[in-house]
């Protein structure tokens, strides 16, 4: 039932039942007015767009929490949910009502995000944020996304730079005794920091060489599992590896973690993340009051970050001539298009490789004159 009455204070009320019986009712100065909005009203319940104005009420955390509850997703993507939701998404739009939150508001919120964070990081956010939306409109919760034409900074195309042997060297050397065998390790296993954190030592193989990563911990200090399912691993390592760890636990003695802080207290990122950077630093100081010596100008050293580790154990891999699917094994990537996408441009010799098989392919094509021996010694098509 839809009708417009007018009151006697000489205002126009509208009023409609919606689909669940429920009555709503709005006044309007003209009558106009007041049945043009009846008629929108009336055509969105038609058509199945119907949204109910009291359902947008709901404020932006308490709608996140019961979708990221119902929510099915892999170990990686729930934890990218999670990790926007809190970090970012709620602390900044959480008290909002859903109806509210306007595409400019999501602008903002993605224009500061990125002084803040990577490209890539920023895109994350911005997925989980256009998931939320678009599952409040199918909800009925909202009439439209907010998330429309939303400008995002572009990403990088720029080539992964491992780290060179001496780089490594000198940052294992920099870091306090108790760390230098997590540099040693990180360089020498390819793992993430955060599963080097969650590593005890009876993940740790010294007879067959092997680390056996099982679970990780993250920023907050949790244990939790891998990135994803493939990142459970066993990645070999070597004798290099293998000695700096007993070296490790004959100094810093443990039977749980396998790298501790004072009092045993399992390694958290927040310590590690500190002691890298005061490393970094000291060897800049270093470099400069070496420069200063020797007359030459100061030199800024690569900014080298932990995920750099990473890198050049991918990249020296790749140098000795290991296969796409060896290295996404030992790294856990969940594909080998990760792995390629990374890291194609170390793989040596693609150029060659790439004529000699096409040589191989179209051997029947072949005329006997090479672009050298043709008679005269012109190539065809390029004149004398």
């Amino acid at each position: 039932m839809a009708n417009v009455q007018k009151r006697p204070n000489g205002k126009w009320r509208a009023r409609y039942r919606d689909l669940d019986g429920k009555e709503h009712a709005r006044h309007f100065d003209r009558k106009i007015d007041a049945q043009r909005w009846l008629d929108q009203v009336t055509t969105s319940m038609v058509t199945g767009q119907y949204v109910d104005p009291r359902a947008g009420r709901v404020s932006l955390q308490d709608f996140a929490k019961k979708w990221e509850g119902s929510s099915i997703a892999g170990e990686a993507v729930a934890r990218i949910t999670d990790n926007a939701l809190r970090l970012h998404i709620v602390p900044a739009l959480g008290s909002r009502s859903m109806t509210a939150i306007r595409r400019h508001d999501v602008q903002v919120l993605f224009k500061g995000l990125s002084e803040q964070l990577g490209p890539g990081s920023v895109r994350n956010v911005y997925d989980v944020l256009v998931r939320l939306m678009t599952a409040a409109v199918e909800d009925r919760v909202i009439p439209s996304t907010p998330c429309r034409r939303i400008t995002l900074p572009p990403l990088t195309d720029d080539e992964i730079l491992p780290p060179t042997v001496d780089q490594v060297q000198e940052m294992a050397n920099a870091m306090p005794k108790y760390l230098s065998a997590a540099v040693v390790l990180l360089a020498g296993s390819g793992l993430r920091i955060g599963e080097v954190l969650g590593l005890k030592v009876s993940d740790i193989d010294f007879k067959a060489g092997t680390v056996r990563v099982e679970r990780q911990r993250n920023q907050a200090g949790n244990i939790c599992p891998p990135k994803t399912a493939k990142s459970r691993r066993t990645v070999p390592v070597g004798e290099v590896v293998t000695d700096a760890l007993l070296n490790h636990l004959a100094t810093n003695p443990s039977k749980v973690w396998l790298f501790t802080m004072e009092g045993k207290i399992p390694l958290t990122y927040r310590r590690w993340k500190a002691e890298w950077n005061s490393a970094r630093k000291a060897l800049q100081s270093a470099e400069n009051e070496a420069a200063v010596r020797d007359e030459r100008d100061a030199v800024e050293l690569p900014h080298l970050v932990t995920h750099d580790l990473r890198h050049f154990f991918a990249s020296a891999l790749i140098g000795g001539g290991a296969s796409v699917k060896q290295v996404q094994v030992v790294l856990g990537h969940a594909t080998a298009v990760i792995t390629l996408r990374i890291y194609a441009h170390l793989w040596p010799g693609e150029d060659d490789r790439t004529r000699s098989v096409m040589d191989s392919v179209l051997e029947s094509l072949r005329t006997g004159c090479g672009p050298l021996t043709c008679v005269g010694g012109v190539v065809a098509g390029q004149g004398a």
